[in-house]
């Protein structure tokens, strides 16, 4: 079974040939390169990844990300962005990404549907309804990083559409407005309290078989070090609800390249979950990823 990174970004210097946005720790002259990331996986003994798309959502800026998988295509596969002005009539985007180019599904920062858990619910009036239901129709993977003021909204539309395949981002945690900022090593850090709400949104979401989460994004969310003994006690949870063949590790790079290194990460889920059984360990390393988000064979 291959070793799966499921989560974790590249990208170029800014170029004619590679446009994209700047940002914080993306400035224009700083360069994650595929390459560079496979001399970590090879390190490390990963055999595939999954490349999401950073540094813009016009079909331009996309360009290193097709550059990479035109390049390494029984290596990685990829995930790209939609602009919101698009998500109204978001078709001829999704399918100029996707047609025969790699890039087997979407992530998306919100939901877009009544704030009030109270008030009545239309899925199609949701912001996004015309991208899940283009998913469904193409069969494209959703990546899902909500903002909190829409995580309850999620599992109306996971109930619309039942035959799209879902994947929850960083441990079900959905950010709140501000609550974000950057560390000395330039990696996000997302605040979040003891009790999250989350307990009560994403993480219900295990009772739908066509959604899985990753175990990624520790270091973001941990008041602790490497191996994030805070944690430890929610991916146990994740075990017993999602199970292991709906769990999926990533390693959220390059932010982790200098801290803590690709090398532990590649050790989190055994440091950190002892008495997991082989079997579960091989889905969660990759048989999962393998399976549901359907990496090509190795040549």
């Amino acid at each position: 079974m291959p070793r799966i990174d499921a989560h974790g970004h590249v990208f170029a210097k800014v170029t004619r040939e590679f446009p994209r946005e700047a940002g914080g720790n993306t400035p224009p002259e700083r360069e994650e390169t595929v390459e560079k990331l496979m001399t970590y996986m090879a390190a490390s003994d990963v055999d595939q990844a999954m490349l999401v798309q950073i540094g813009g959502t016009s079909v331009a800026q996309h360009a290193y990300l097709l550059h990479c998988l035109r390049s390494y295509p029984d290596r990685f596969l990829g995930i790209g962005l939609i602009p919101e002005a698009a998500y109204g009539a978001p078709e001829e985007h999704m399918d100029r990404l996707t047609d025969g180019t790699g890039i087997v599904g979407f992530r998306l920062g919100m939901v877009g549907g009544p704030p009030d858990p109270f008030d009545p619910v239309d899925v199609r009036t949701f912001t996004t309804y015309p991208v899940w239901r283009h998913a469904a129709k193409k069969d494209l993977v959703l990546w899902l990083y909500v903002r909190a003021a829409d995580a309850h909204l999620i599992a109306w539309l996971v109930d619309a559409f039942p035959q799209v395949r879902v994947v929850i981002n960083h441990l079900g945690i959905c950010p709140g407005l501000g609550k974000g900022r950057t560390d000395q090593w330039g990696r996000p850090q997302i605040d979040i309290v003891p009790y999250n709400p989350a307990f009560h949104t994403t993480h219900r979401l295990s009772t739908y078989e066509n959604v899985t989460m990753k175990l990624s994004g520790h270091y973001a969310f941990s008041k602790e070090p490497y191996p994030y003994p805070d944690l430890a006690g929610w991916q146990k949870n994740f075990l017993g609800t999602f199970g292991a063949d709906r769990l999926m590790w990533a390693t959220d790079f390059p932010w982790i390249y200098e801290e803590p290194g690709y090398d532990r990460l590649a050790r989190l889920v055994e440091e950190t979950m002892p008495d997991i059984k082989p079997h579960e360990h091989e889905a969660i390393m990759g048989g999962t990823a393998k399976r549901f988000l359907r990496f090509p064979d190795l040549k």
